[in-house]
């Protein structure tokens, strides 16, 4: 349960910080409507991309399990803010409420076994499209099933908890970094040396084990500057 809590606890101070502290209520300290439905759906549209599922281009391309394992961490932030959201609107609890719920699921039972397997491209891309027709019914959102779904892709992906936090832990960082580096504002450069700043990102997680998240934060900034500088 710990990393769950810490992940929803960092997940929320995130969207106070970029949305102000409403951003429950499902609009922004600007005014901007928050729809993290579409969020969600849009970005497994996203990740459908790391694979060659298109039967008329590059059909022998292997899949990009490093980009849908990123892709995969961009829709737990969306679909946690949204459990956040849900569990404020309806009543039932705060953050450490959904951590414990979250936690006692028979499919958080699963990703808490190390795992490093990856699934089927078809059977990926179902599990992928399953997740946006949870957040496109008309219905009720029943975010047991989101979650449940989500928890299989995570195991489909070849994460598990651990891995998933590590991941979930740099992009919350680097997400830090691009908002005070003038993402909003577009001059936020995204593509470092011809490496998208995710896969840097990733790699310096990779080869530097126990690194704190604000050295992480640290050595992007260092990284950032010498490219600028360059």
């Amino acid at each position: 349960m710990d990393k769950i809590l810490l992940m929803l606890q960092l997940q929320a101070s995130l969207n106070d910080a970029t949305n102000g502290e409403k951003w429950t209520e499902g609009i922004t300290k600007n005014g901007k409507v928050i729809n993290w439905k579409r969020c969600i759906y849009m970005e497994c549209a996203e990740m459908i991309e790391s694979f060659s599922w298109k039967h008329w281009k590059n059909i022998e391309k292997e899949p990009d399990w490093d980009n849908l394992q990123i892709e995969v961490v961009d829709v737990w932030h969306f679909i946690m803010s949204l459990a956040i959201e849900n569990y404020s609107k309806t009543l039932r609890g705060g953050i450490e409420d959904l951590a414990i719920d979250i936690s006692e699921s028979d499919n958080f039972v699963k990703i808490d076994t190390q795992n490093e397997l990856f699934a089927l491209q078809d059977d990926v891309i179902n599990k992928i499209e399953s997740i946006m027709y949870d957040v496109l019914s008309k219905g009720e959102l029943s975010l047991e099933k989101l979650i449940a779904d989500f928890f299989d892709l995570v195991l489909m992906s070849g994460l598990d908890l651990e891995s998933l936090y590590k991941l979930y832990v740099g992009k919350n960082i680097l997400n830090q970094f691009r908002q005070d580096h003038g993402y909003k504002d577009g001059s936020y450069i995204k593509v470092w040396a011809g490496e998208e700043d995710n896969v840097v990102m990733k790699r310096v997680w990779e080869e530097n084990g126990d690194i704190k998240p604000n050295e992480l934060y640290k050595e992007l900034t260092k990284l950032y500057l010498a490219l600028n500088k360059s």
